[in-house]
């Protein structure tokens, strides 16, 4: 929680967006909400689509509406080549050596399921450890508390800081051991937006002989990834947190624990050869996509990744920035509200999460709402997080490279609309 931040990093890069061009893009932004100028502050949870991309996914269904990698038909063909060349784009994105590595899903839950079904299930047994922290998302989270039950592994948490939302790193040679067989940590907060110093997690993880894996869903669609840099075996994001259809989303791995893993879904276009005593599996990427996929959605998908490399991932991971800033300066204001997450927002994405006074969370979002202000509220999927916090939940305002600084002062006047409701 915090009252006052440093800024020293969004001084130092000052390169504004043009925002004005960019809301251009998003049809939905010219709408009203309650009869209110439309604001949406919930791209933590999704991010809103340029109209780029609803036209490419749209052609896939007028132009081509085939399957992939099956017919020998002109149509099919197409589709199968656009389906590729995302394939290409997204590795591109992160800067993935080989397209190979890169492994369709339909979102950052279904990658993390996907690794701990196919490599915890394998890998996995009773003396056995397994860390994540107690900030991750229940994407993050859930999935190792089941795998760990049943494999009788141990789960352990690196504990969070319930005064400002940080990772306590100082027993981190007593979590990390010998005994360790998996570290998962996510790159971001989806309720503060902290960013854990993943260097030096990885790094002691990897001291120990440890796979890790990093849950990129709220920092990969923010800003510039290099997987080679990061430094992890497995890397997890969606497609719709980055102006990209819902249903997609993306698994990074290296090539030795791709290998080393067991298909999590068995079924069609993931076969070499089935027979009644035994079936063979397709080498990577097909070997872990089993079934149709979602094909209007990787091809749009692909025009997100366009979208946003053409705005550039550094231009808008500062802008961002420069919201958060111009929020935490707007919370000084009041002294009633509780900001959740450290001071320092060069150490921050673009998340804000309060609370004012004892006014619940749904009821700040209701009024909130009809202001025409679109915000989260609740626990965010981080009930761990939320204990730590003592809280049942926050309202959380998240940003993206179509907000504004007047769409920042909009939200402080919903929160003193609120203020005055319940005061």
């Amino acid at each position: 929680m915090s009252s006052t931040y440093t800024s020293s990093a969004v001084e130092q890069t000052s390169v504004a967006l043009d925002t004005e061009r960019i809301r251009r893009d998003f049809p939905i932004l010219s709408r009203t909400m309650r009869g209110k100028p439309f604001v949406y502050l919930d791209n933590s949870a999704t991010s809103l689509k340029p109209q780029s991309v609803i036209d490419t996914e749209v052609s896939y269904y007028t132009e081509m509406s085939s399957n992939i990698h099956r017919g020998v038909y002109e149509f099919s063909e197409r589709a199968s080549m656009l389906y590729d060349e995302a394939r290409e784009r997204a590795a591109r994105f992160i800067h993935a050596p080989q397209d190979s590595h890169v492994i369709f899903t339909r979102g950052t839950t279904e990658a993390i399921n996907t690794v701990a079904y196919g490599w915890g299930l394998k890998h996995l047994g009773p003396g056995d450890e397994v860390v994540v922290s107690e900030i991750e998302h229940h994407a993050n989270f859930v999935p190792w508390q089941t795998i760990c039950e049943r494999t009788g592994a141990t789960l352990k948490f690196i504990p969070a800081d319930p005064a400002n939302g940080r990772l306590r790193l100082d027993s981190l040679e007593t979590l990390i051991t010998a005994k360790t067989r998996l570290v998962a940590i996510t790159a971001m907060s989806n309720v503060t937006g902290f960013m854990p110093p993943l260097d030096r997690i990885l790094s002691r993880a990897k001291e120990v002989g440890a796979v890790t894996l990093v849950d990129g869903a709220q920092l990969v669609s923010h800003q510039p990834v290099d997987v080679a840099a990061l430094g992890a075996d497995f890397l997890a994001f969606s497609g719709h947190k980055m102006l990209g259809p819902t249903g997609v989303g993306v698994l990074w791995g290296r090539a030795e624990v791709l290998e080393d893993m067991d298909p999590f879904l068995l079924g069609g276009d993931m076969i070499v050869k089935v027979r009644k005593e035994r079936t063979t599996f397709k080498d990577l990427p097909e070997r872990f996509e089993a079934g149709t996929p979602n094909i209007a959605g990787v091809i749009g998908f692909a025009a997100a990744i366009d979208y946003l490399e053409s705005v550039g991932m550094e231009a808008i991971h500062r802008h961002e920035q420069k919201l958060l800033a111009h929020a935490m300066e707007r919370a000084a204001e009041f002294d009633d509200l509780t900001v959740y997450g450290p001071a320092d927002v060069s150490v921050r994405g673009g998340v804000f999460s309060f609370n004012l006074g004892d006014v619940h969370p749904h009821d700040t979002g209701a009024i909130l709402d009809q202001e025409g202000i679109a915000v989260r509220t609740g626990f965010h999927c981080a009930q761990p997080l939320m204990q730590v916090f003592g809280v049942p939940g926050t309202t959380r305002a998240s940003f993206y490279l179509y907000n504004t600084v007047a769409e920042v002062d909009r939200l402080f006047e919903g929160i003193e609309r609120v203020r005055n409701v319940f005061g």
